[in-house]
Parts: structure tokens; sequence; C-alpha cells
């Protein structure tokens, strides 16, 4: 198997072209597309051999949760349980962004899309494609870096042909993504207002501390 390179506008995406990629989803294939960051692996989080497959690409370890990419801060409540004003502190700041939040999971998620962790680490990307891509199909989309387990993250679709073009269907050109720091991830899942910063990435940790200790 050699990947399909399918080309999309990275601001304004052709319809037609989203079409064919949630069919692809919707088939439960693995696809590769650009974030706000690093070009990531994106399957159906609710279809669980779709899941397993992204383990299995990436030759990745099973106890590690995937992080989920949404179109809007309505879906985060949606799938997440036991909100803390703190999420709506960090979404009003920095998404669209670079910001991966940790909350607890809801009920719409099967337990092993959280590595059974009973955790949701959500994204609203300030990337058009991505956007697109949930708008039409409904649902989140997963969003853990396209690369093989250990080697360099991807920021054009030409390093994820590399590392990946024998492994999966289909890889979405969207240029270069423009930046070569993943996201920062905050963990809000432990309750009782407490929260922890897990990795400084692309937002600094002083811009996190300034906003959740207003």
């Amino acid at each position: 198997m050699s990947a399909e390179i399918l080309r999309v506008n990275p601001d304004e995406p052709q319809p037609d072209r989203i079409d064919y990629i949630v069919s692809c989803l919707r088939k439960g294939d693995v696809i590769a597309l650009p974030t706000d960051t690093f070009y990531g692996l994106a399957v159906d989080p609710v279809n669980l051999h779709a899941v397993e497959q992204i383990y299995q690409i990436k030759t990745r370890q099973k106890q590690k949760p995937l992080s989920l990419l949404i179109a809007t801060l309505a879906q985060a409540y949606e799938l997440a349980r036991d909100t803390d004003p703190m999420l709506d502190k960090l979404a009003d700041r920095f998404w669209p962004g670079p910001l991966t939040i940790i909350v607890r999971a809801g009920g719409k998620l099967p337990l092993r899309s959280t590595a059974n962790t009973g955790n949701v680490a959500l994204r609203l990307p300030d990337a058009a494609i991505p956007r697109a891509v949930v708008e039409r199909l409904g649902l989140p989309i997963t969003a853990t870096s396209a690369n093989l387990w250990g080697a360099s993250e991807c920021t054009n679709a030409a390093c994820v042909r590399d590392q990946l073009a024998d492994r999966i269907p289909l890889i979405i050109d969207g240029g270069s993504t423009g930046r070569a720091r993943p996201t920062t991830i905050v963990d809000l899942s432990l309750g009782s207002g407490r929260w922890v910063i897990l990795r400084e990435g692309a937002i600094p940790t002083h811009e996190i501390v300034m906003v959740l200790q207003r």
C-alpha cells in the first residue's frame, strides 16, 4: 500500500475534498492531515478498530491516550464531564490555538478511546482543514502526531509520506504547518480547582499561569 496524496487548500478547504476525507474516516481509515502545529493522524474516535490501528501504525504505547480535535467549545462540553470554569478561561484566551486541555471524559466516548484512563485531551486547532472535517463528520477526530513512535514530528506532507506512506491510505497535503513546537498541555482532570502543566509547547507556561490565576 502506498498512501494517496490529496492537496487541500489550507485556508479555504474545498467542500468536495472534505466530503471525500469524511467518507474515508467513516470507512474506518486512518488519515494524516495538517493541524496548526504538526501533521496528525485522524480517525473516528468511536470506531475502536480505527483507534487500534493508530497504535499499531505508530507503534505507540497503548496506555497513552489520544488527543481529539474539536470545532467548537460546545463540543468540549459534550465530550467532558464535571467541567471546571478554568476550561472556559483557557478556551476564551487560547482557542483556537495550540493548547491541549485534559478533562474527565463523559459517556459519549468509549473507555478504550481514552486508553482506559477516563480522561480526554481536547484541542480546538487554528487550522481550517481539521475544523472543516470535524464539522462535516459531526464528531471530533483524533490528532496524535503523524510520525512513528520516537521519530520526529512532521510539519509537511512529504515528511509524513517518508515515515508512513506504506502504513496509511491517505495523506492530506495542506502545505507547511508553520510551527516547530508542539501544543502546550494543561491537565484539568484533577478536580477541586487543581491544574498542572504537563508540557510547555507553543504557549509559554507564564501565559497559562496568568490566565488561570486571574
